[in-house]
């Protein structure tokens, strides 16, 4: 609710019952703290470039379970997408058409730069769906250990050929 409602409703209430002011004082300064805090945003946001924003858009909400802010999407003048914002758990990555800030695609360039690590609950499930989605799979599902932990991994190159690394923590048993 938010602080002017709430503190209307505390204003009708104490009317009857000038106790429920004490009562909802508590509630209203909480609900004040939220709206005037600034909300989290992330810190760190890969941008990614293709050629093909839309195809990308597309085929990272379907293969690897991406979904697209709405509210981010920027338009060129011709309606094309020339910035979208994709989230996946807590993180988030943008995607535009290459050239923007000196960006190439792997497809442009014909080599990989970098490579993008995302965690996953079930890792054999989301390679299952990246598989049946016509994803390119890179290096299939292995488990790493160090120390007492590790990973559940498999690597998938997307249309335009950037890598994306998708792990599971796991727990060595001994």
């Amino acid at each position: 609710m938010k602080p002017l409602d709430l503190a209307k409703k505390l204003r009708r209430e104490a009317a009857f019952d000038p106790a429920a002011l004490d009562r909802g004082k508590a509630a209203l300064m909480a609900a004040i703290r939220q709206d005037i805090q600034p909300r989290r945003r992330q810190t760190i946001v890969p941008q990614i470039p293709y050629l093909d924003v839309s195809a990308a858009l597309s085929f990272l909400q379907r293969a690897f379970g991406f979904r697209e802010i709405s509210a981010a999407r920027l338009l060129t003048a011709d309606g094309a997408i020339d910035h979208a914002v994709l989230a996946f758990g807590d993180g988030v990555v943008g995607i535009g058409p290459q050239g923007h800030h000196g960006t190439i695609s792997p497809r442009s360039s014909g080599i990989e730069s970098q490579y993008i690590s995302v965690y996953v609950d079930d890792v054999d499930a989301h390679y299952r769906r990246a598989v049946a989605a016509g994803a390119r799979i890179a290096a299939g599902l292995g488990d790493y250990f160090w120390g007492d932990e590790g990973h559940r991994t498999y690597e998938a190159l997307d249309l335009e050929g950037h890598r994306w690394r998708f792990h599971q923590w796991l727990r060595q048993t001994p």
